[in-house]
């Protein structure tokens, strides 16, 4: 995990992890006043209220913009309901109360927001950084699944299995491309990029010899 840039103002700090961002440019087209590629720095807080700067920031998919209300405003809260979003020819973007843990239950992160690399090829696992473009393909529609009826629980746990799929383990609705939903609380998803059954794992990492480290 990388360390933050931060940018501060008088009612709001805003958090950039460039290794997080992949340019989806949610910022840019909610306040562009305050991020604003062409200049340096690019993030300036000072252009528009602590309200709106928070607003824009929770539309980042990846968790690479974050926030600190110096105003007595309100922080950011989970989603009321977890949330996996299929990319064609991208990553899974999943929103809410988030634990991205290794297979001996340590938790590596607890967030709100992610986008998780499924072609298998980032250098920065678990997260996307791209390396999809031009590298993979997948319409980000749902392959052949067994959803299982969601636990009580209200935290997704993210669990990385070793040289394999995510295991999902709590409630969670999973979106595809074309609409159609599936709510689960238990599944395995695929992050080699190989599965003919995506998103879901098929054993194929086992096979092409994938290899991420748990954590």
């Amino acid at each position: 995990m990388s360390d933050p840039l931060t940018y501060t103002s008088e009612g709001i700090d805003v958090q950039y992890d460039v290794k997080r961002c992949i340019h989806a440019a949610e910022c840019v087209h909610g306040s562009p006043t305050v991020f604003d590629p062409k200049r340096k720095p690019w993030i300036d807080p000072s252009q528009a209220d602590a309200d709106a700067i928070s607003a824009t920031i929770m539309n980042c998919p990846t968790g690479a913009l974050k926030f600190t209300r110096k105003d007595g405003g309100e922080e950011e809260t989970p989603d009321a309901a977890n949330s996996l979003s299929i990319q064609p020819n991208g990553p899974l973007f999943v929103r809410g109360d988030l634990q991205i843990e290794t297979p001996d239950g340590e938790v590596i992160l607890t967030d709100t927001r992610v986008a998780l690399c499924r072609c298998g090829l980032s250098e920065n696992k678990p997260f996307c950084d791209n390396s999809h473009l031009n590298a993979f393909e997948d319409d980000g529609t749902l392959g052949d699944h067994n959803a299982s009826a969601s636990a009580d629980e209200t935290v997704l746990r993210i669990i990385l299995a070793a040289n394999g799929p995510y295991l999902l383990r709590g409630p969670v609705s999973i979106s595809s491309a074309d609409d159609s939903i599936i709510t689960t609380g238990k599944c395995a998803l695929c992050r080699c990029g190989q599965s003919s059954n995506k998103p879901f794992c098929d054993g194929t990492h086992k096979a092409v010899g994938f290899e991420a480290a748990a954590a």
